[in-house]
């Protein structure tokens, strides 16, 4: 298990660094231009290499040690805080170059999201992989608590502090990885095709899987729209009025509740209609983000963004593990990719979307026109994902299963008149 502490510990205050760096970007875009298509277009940057780098990088998930490139991704993401910092200590008052920087930030996500996703099955048994999960996303939460909540006070001190910080944090998670001990590579072995067919190989999969198709588009579509996180410093300095500091609790109020589910996910798992759970949970993860966008008591705002969080928890939780067990470790690499895709194009495409929509509507209505179209998702996916939604324990969920199930799906579509 000494493997699999040093990978949370990686999990944890990467995902730390990573929100207090996020808190201070976006303040400071907003304090240069006032815009909410600004921090909409701060959305926007990370997704577009996500978009072209990741099916590549899960190709070289499956093909190269895991390990590696993870350290890799460590590395690049260091250069991105002292790139902020940088830019922050020569005092530069316009957007466009930390949209640069956001770009490459892109691209380290897009190189370690499959290699950190598909390594995880590798370092713990499968029995207890559903329990693995919780405590991750646990980790994950309660780093994206402290996080921002961190990020907001050390503001205080100034930016440059906030990317000085990260950048030390991220390159001592460069090093931690590389101490881990599991071989990265993939097991097991089959004959795949090479070049294009292979690097799309986890597309494939993933469309004659109802399955996984169902839990990417159900999360790809109700976090695109019901996602208010970029709006958020709109809300901390123009609506509520708390300051970087409310915006950095604002940050950590969805991950307060998010982390809470996760601990205790860890300890019980959902072994009984997790399906029917989650559809219910993504309904008012919706119904919160409605609830948030009307409020204009700051600890109404925290308690609907906590409740929010926990919802999106379950949904996670179910997701994640139906989407590692259900693929084989040989095609994890490139199946993670595709899910990376589907929820990088939700976050970073929900915020622009959200900027967007702000600018039309103004900033409440955008929000709470995303929550109703949530709900929409859930009504709609409810019918069209019948075999996600009958799902009793993810933990049992196999590959077999899982290609039984599209096998089943196919053959009623090609039986009916």
């Amino acid at each position: 298990m000494r493997d699999y502490r040093l990978y949370l510990a990686t999990s944890f205050f990467s995902s730390m660094a990573a929100q207090a760096q996020t808190v201070a970007v976006g303040w400071q875009i907003y304090a240069i231009t006032h815009s909410a298509l600004a921090l909409g277009y701060a959305g926007l940057m990370p997704f577009v290499p996500i978009a072209c780098l990741l099916l590549p990088a899960g190709n070289l998930a499956d093909r190269l040690d895991r390990r590696i490139l993870m350290v890799l991704a460590f590395l690049m993401q260091t250069g991105v805080s002292a790139l902020f910092l940088m830019l922050t200590i020569r005092g530069v008052r316009h957007a466009w170059p930390f949209y640069l920087v956001l770009l490459l930030l892109g691209a380290g996500r897009a190189l370690g999201w499959p290699a950190r996703q598909s390594f995880l099955p590798l370092l713990v048994p499968q029995g207890s992989f559903a329990q693995a999960v919780s405590w991750n996303s646990a980790a994950f939460q309660t780093a994206t608590i402290l996080g921002p909540a961190l990020g907001g006070l050390i503001y205080l001190l100034g930016p440059a502090v906030v990317y000085a910080t990260c950048s030390v944090i991220m390159l001592a998670m460069a090093a931690a990885v590389a101490a881990i001990r599991t071989d990265g590579r993939a097991r097991g072995a089959s004959i795949e095709p090479e070049g294009f067919r292979r690097l799309i190989a986890g597309i494939e999969y993933v469309w004659g899987n109802p399955l996984l198709l169902g839990g990417m588009t159900l999360d790809f579509l109700a976090v695109l729209l019901g996602g208010a996180t970029a709006l958020l410093p709109i809300y901390a300095r123009d609506i509520l009025r708390v300051g970087p500091t409310g915006l950095g609790l604002l940050r950590a109020a969805p991950a307060l509740g998010a982390a809470g589910v996760g601990m205790i996910l860890g300890r019980r798992p959902i072994r009984e209609r997790a399906g029917r759970k989650m559809f219910a949970c993504v309904g008012l993860f919706g119904l919160a983000t409605v609830v948030f966008g009307i409020s204009r008591s700051f600890a109404l705002s925290i308690v609907a963004l906590a409740v929010l969080g926990a919802a999106d928890m379950v949904s996670v939780y179910v997701r994640s593990t139906i989407a590692q067990l259900a693929t084989p470790d040989e095609m994890r690499g490139r199946v993670s990719a595709v899910n990376g895709l589907f929820i990088s194009g939700s976050n970073e495409l929900g915020e622009f979307e959200s900027g967007v929509t702000a600018a039309w509507f103004g900033t409440v209505a955008a929000v709470v026109i995303g929550g109703l179209g949530t709900l929409v998702v859930v009504a709609v996916g409810w019918f069209l994902f019948p075999d996600l939604r009958n799902i009793e324990n993810p933990g049992e969920v196999t590959p077999e299963l899982s290609q039984r199930i599209g096998n089943d799906r196919r053959r009623a579509r090609t039986s009916a008149p």
